[in-house]
């Protein structure tokens, strides 16, 4: 499995990666309640409130920068014309709720990521 590196058009996420904020599962009562959020509701000193929700806000775009990669990385596997169930960009672009440019986009990107992790290695 390759490692992805940086999403197209992501600003420099090695700095983010540094110190996300953890992210913990929020229990099933506290999503039941729609102000409750990652407990930020219960912190009343605005420094630590705008430090821990800085925090969160740079996790979250980091974990959203990582899974666009995975989904490149999973669309280029996909349209590998070396697999025998190679699926259609068109396919694609419907199982994952692209627009078929979008997708060739992305299939294009996982290409560049998978080249990226093959030069690495060798």
């Amino acid at each position: 499995m390759c490692e992805p590196k940086q999403a197209p058009g992501a600003q420099d996420s090695a700095q983010r990666r540094l110190k996300p904020a953890q992210l913990l599962f929020e229990p099933p009562e506290a999503v039941a309640d729609p102000e409750h959020f990652f407990d930020l509701e219960s912190i009343e000193d605005p420094r630590e409130l705008l430090t821990r929700s800085t925090e969160l806000a740079l996790a979250f775009r980091a974990a959203a920068d990582r899974a666009t990669e995975y989904q490149a990385v999973a669309a280029a596997q996909l349209a590998d014309p070396r697999r025998f169930d190679r699926l259609p960009t068109a396919v694609i672009a419907e199982r994952a709720e692209w627009s078929e440019d979008y997708a060739k986009k992305m299939v294009e990107f996982g290409r560049e990521l998978q080249r990226g992790s093959n030069t690495a290695v060798d």
